[in-house]
């Protein structure tokens, strides 16, 4: 009982820590991204400017190929149906390749993490896997071995070090967490009797006069509830259905971590039947596009592709002119490098420009291989879109793979077609989303990624935030670009969105990024048209300018 008590004033102290509520008929809200900032002072992307401004020039768009590299995307959700990308070349569900590709039936696209009898769901992180594979090597039973290993393998000793500090700290949480939220669930019933059939509304609760402990803690967990909109004036039954809901939802996201993804003695690739020690190896995986989760992908495929339907109003980015690739390589947990090295692969391969890669780790022991993916995309002309991560952190001070700097220390990235982007919010005076990581240097842009309503599975939509949902917003815009100037390079298309950003130095938000501001695809589609196309057609220019530079 104590552990539920410290969690009450734990929960009285952040004002409710559960997600809050958003109102799902707020349609102003659910298209709140593509404002234009200029007449509505809300940093939207500017999406149906940049569409006529490209009209306006008389411009016909092309389709582009925009790669999903994420959980997997529901490829035949109301809403991204018409805009997944097909391989024309295959024959669907005859069990053969028809286009040589090495990938059999891959039609919507490819999947990395499953095999013949199943699909990986949960998987550890990497610092599990780390402190899992190096473990025996520098703290062994053999002291003396342990030394001479630490001094032979130099990088492999400091990468381990650095992820047994996080495992030790996040696994922690995780077991605190959980049992928390179990705890909690428990305790749900006695919180909402503490109303005494009153409705939620701080008069009510004025009205109580508890007279035990436990009543005084729930009093106070009503009173943070209460500062929930969502919330306020329901009935107990309301409330207690809130309450189960967001338990619910705690428990879904810390049990596998508390469980499997901290768990060193977890391990999943099996399924995928792969010798997973042999980092060249490519040909495994299925054709399950969707996988058990694609909440994440589907909702990512609709920020950048998605089209109303049924009376919603969300729309992608880049809704008039992309087709969604999906291949799926991000469990619940951390993604391997060899998987992410063979999406970007095969993402280029079968015809990708743009590549989404909503995910991120701090350590990464297969990173060269990454790197060699990277620079396979960069010769072929992909631009690469990468978000910054969720952990408020300073990412000069902290890593987040894949990244296109080959050590923090670097000046500048070692690619030229690699965009990494932050999260912004709807509120000009708390523009950075209070999650979102930063950096001067390795944060190129921002772009909307705080309360996104977007496609998810079994047809539905959601508001889901993070630098996930930032993204795909950048791969959207860099996709609307190449529709209409399919001979722009990645060089150019990121100096187009970095040098047309709104920008903003409200509450030290021009420091988080090396533009200081948010995306604006109108502006872009400018820049870009005013930069490197050439009368009617679509060559760009000979030399682009440079990019900006960090004052």
């Amino acid at each position: 009982m104590r552990k539920i008590l410290l969690a009450a004033v734990f929960l009285a102290g952040f004002s409710f820590s559960f997600s809050q509520e958003t109102k799902e008929d707020d349609k102003d809200l659910k298209t709140w991204y593509h404002k234009d900032y200029l007449t509505t002072k809300v940093y939207g992307v500017n999406t149906e400017k940049a569409y006529q401004f490209f009209e306006s020039k008389g411009l016909k768009p092309k389709s582009v190929v925009v790669a999903v590299v994420d959980s997997g995307v529901e490829v035949d959700h109301p809403g991204l149906v018409k805009n997944m990308w097909k391989n024309v070349n295959e024959v669907p569900n005859n069990g053969k390749d028809d286009d040589g590709n090495g990938y059999v039936d891959d039609i919507y696209g490819w999947s990395f993490i499953g095999g013949k009898n199943g699909d990986v769901d949960v998987d550890n992180t990497e610092v599990a896997r780390v402190v899992k594979e190096y473990k025996p090597y520098f703290e062994g039973d053999n002291a003396i071995k342990n030394k001479e290993n630490q001094s032979k393998m130099v990088a492999e000793f400091e990468m381990y070090l650095k992820a047994k500090e996080i495992f030790t700290k996040k696994s922690m949480e995780a077991q605190q967490q959980f049992q928390f939220y179990t705890g909690f669930q428990k305790e749900i019933p006695s919180v909402v009797a503490t109303l005494g059939g009153k409705n939620l509304t701080a008069e009510n609760l004025a009205t109580i006069k508890p007279t035990t402990q436990i009543e005084a803690r729930n009093l106070s967990i009503l009173g943070s509830v209460a500062k929930d909109p969502s919330v306020q004036g329901k009935t107990p039954a309301e409330v207690q259905t809130f309450l189960e809901k967001e338990i619910k939802e705690a428990l879904e996201y810390f049990e596998p971590q508390a469980t499997k993804q901290y768990n060193l003695d977890y391990d999943t690739r099996s399924i995928v039947g792969d010798n997973y020690n042999d980092i060249n190896e490519k040909f495994y995986g299925n054709n399950h596009y969707e996988g058990p989760d694609a909440k994440h992908g589907t909702h990512v495929a609709g920020i950048i592709a998605g089209l109303p339907q049924n009376g919603e109003p969300q729309y992608g980015v880049a809704y008039k002119v992309a087709k969604i690739m999906t291949v799926r390589a991000v469990p619940n947990g951390d993604e391997r490098d060899k998987d992410v090295a063979n999406a970007i692969k095969y993402a280029v391969d079968n015809g990708a420009k743009v590549i989404n890669m909503s995910f991120g780790k701090p350590v990464s022991p297969g990173k060269e291989k990454v790197w060699d993916a990277f620079k396979y995309a960069e010769n072929k002309g992909v631009v690469l879109v990468h978000a910054a991560g969720n952990d408020n952190e300073d990412l000069e001070l902290n890593d987040n793979y894949p990244t296109n700097f080959k050590s923090q220390k670097d000046t500048k990235p070692f690619l030229n077609n690699m965009i990494t982007v932050g999260a912004s919010t709807n509120d000009s005076q708390n523009l950075k989303a209070g999650f979102s990581n930063f950096n001067s240097k390795m944060v190129d842009v921002f772009a909307p990624g705080d309360k996104i309503y977007s496609t998810v599975t079994d047809g539905k939509y959601e508001y889901l935030q993070g630098t996930s949902m930032a993204s795909p917003v950048v791969a959207g815009a860099a996709a609307v670009l190449l529709a209409y100037m399919p001979n722009l390079t990645p060089s150019q298309v990121i100096e187009s969105l970095k040098n047309s950003v709104n920008k903003s130095s409200i509450n030290d938000f021009g420091k988080y990024s090396e533009t200081g501001g948010v995306i604006d695809t109108y502006k872009a589609a400018e820049y870009a048209y005013n930069h490197f196309y050439k009368g009617k057609s679509t060559k760009p220019a000979s030399k682009s300018k440079k990019m900006i530079k960090k004052k």
